[in-house]
């Protein structure tokens, strides 16, 4: 049987071994809006709940529009130009803007990934700011929210007369589906934001799952933060499988985020038979540049509604990590986490008595996954990195089924997920 998944900008294409009985995992295809930078404009022009953009920007003196990082394969270049026309035609000036970067704690971008993210004109046109959620100078700290969460966020975001927030609604481990508040509260929030909202008590709330939105105290503290902070208006999409948008909505956040989850659930769930022996996970550019982003893959199909891999089992990810671990500070502290700890319980057992920062919830989250099954990643420039993150590096699909049979045997359960990212799969005898 010959299958195949993403691999960076490419494909993996492999063979599964006789004797395997391969599911796939696959949401059934949606069309992609056919033409996006109309539809913005559309979206624009009759928002959800919302008077028009160009309405809400007449008299700003100061605009901010927090746009995504390359960690997001939201198409912000294909979103913006529609936002600048709405601003334009309310009389905003150029020297008002500013594009505000939602890194979180991720790398800074560089200046040809700005371009080629934003586009090469906004970045030439528009102050672009990158957000440094460890840096005071940046920040305005706006109390607690109703659940004890620090809400801080960006100075220039709080500051401005109108604040826009672009998005992806995709499926997400803590806040049930990324996009709406989640790009300023977190992507510009401060590290303290950051960290109590991936702290143990969080990541280990029922409320707090793939998929899962309402009853979600991580959702709770995001829209509180971002409603404190000023965000007045949303432009989300909704990414198909191939990167291609099928669906864009913008206005007030709370409700445009809210429409968008509903049909976010209908793209996304897929409903499998079984728990599986093996699950083969795939993730694809951008996500599969650091093994921080690649993870989330394994941590989706054990921590999603319910695992869809059985105890013992194992998830392999294709990825080739082309920069290692990451190169954030949340993402360096993942690593170092994960390679300085004796062993996975170790990493669990001290995340529950002392905490930690942001960016090893990431650790903890795989060291609850690896006491669960065994991940193996496929295809890595930095197989080092890949052992000392506690995982098994495997140069081929071919040696990962041998690592797979030499531990389960040749008659084994699979489920193939080519887009693990981009998937809720739910396994119908998962039990309670």
């Amino acid at each position: 049987m010959t299958l195949k998944v993403p691999f960076g900008k490419g494909e993996l294409t492999f063979e599964a071994p006789a004797g395997w009985e391969v599911d796939v995992a696959e949401p059934e295809p949606a069309a992609p809006v056919s033409d996006l930078r109309a539809a913005v404009e559309a979206a624009l022009r009759a928002p959800v709940n919302s008077p028009p953009l160009a309405e809400l920007a007449r008299g700003a003196r100061r605009v901010c529009v927090v746009v995504t990082d390359l960690t997001r394969a939201c198409p912000d270049r294909e979103l913006l130009p529609g936002i600048v026309r709405q601003l334009q035609s309310a009389g905003v000036r150029d020297d008002q803007v500013i594009l505000l970067v939602a890194l979180g704690l991720h790398r800074p971008m560089t200046r040809s990934e700005l371009a080629e993210k934003l586009g090469a004109e906004a970045v030439e046109r528009f102050t672009v700011i990158q957000h440094e959620a460890q840096n005071p100078d940046q920040l305005v700290d706006l109390g607690e929210t109703s659940n004890g969460v620090p809400a801080i966020v960006n100075r220039y975001a709080f500051e401005s007369d109108l604040l826009i927030a672009t998005g992806l609604v995709e499926p997400h481990q803590y806040a049930g589906f990324s996009g709406g508040f989640k790009t300023l509260a977190i992507g510009a929030g401060g590290e303290p934001t950051i960290t109590v909202t991936h702290g143990p008590t969080y990541v280990e709330h029922p409320g707090v799952r793939l998929g899962k939105v309402d009853g979600n105290p991580f959702q709770v503290a995001v829209s509180e933060a971002g409603t404190r902070a000023g965000l007045r208006f949303i432009v989300n999409v909704i990414p198909g499988r191939d990167g291609r948008p099928v669906a864009v909505a913008a206005g007030e956040p709370r409700e445009t985020f809210g429409r968008l989850v509903e049909e976010a659930r209908r793209v996304f769930t897929v409903w499998v038979p079984r728990v599986y022996d093996v699950a083969i996970a795939g993730v694809g550019y951008p996500k599969d540049t650091n093994l921080y982003q690649a993870s989330r893959a394994a941590s989706y199909l054990v921590f999603g509604p319910k695992p869809v891999v059985r105890p013992g089992g194992f998830v392999i990810v294709p990825a080739g990590l082309d920069e290692g671990p990451g190169q954030g500070p949340g993402e360096q502290r993942f690593f170092r986490t994960m390679r300085d700890a004796p062993d996975v319980g170790a990493i669990i057992e001290e995340a529950r008595t002392k905490g930690y920062k942001a960016g090893e919830q990431r650790a903890f989250v795989m060291a609850k996954v690896l006491e669960h099954c065994r991940v193996v990643v496929v295809g890595s420039r930095y197989p080092e990195v890949v052992r000392q993150a506690k995982m098994i590096p495997a140069e081929t699909m071919a040696e990962a089924f041998d690592l797979v049979r030499a531990e389960l045997g040749d008659r084994l359960s699979v489920l193939v997920v080519p887009h693990a990212l981009l998937t809720v799969p739910v396994a119908a005898d998962a039990g309670g």
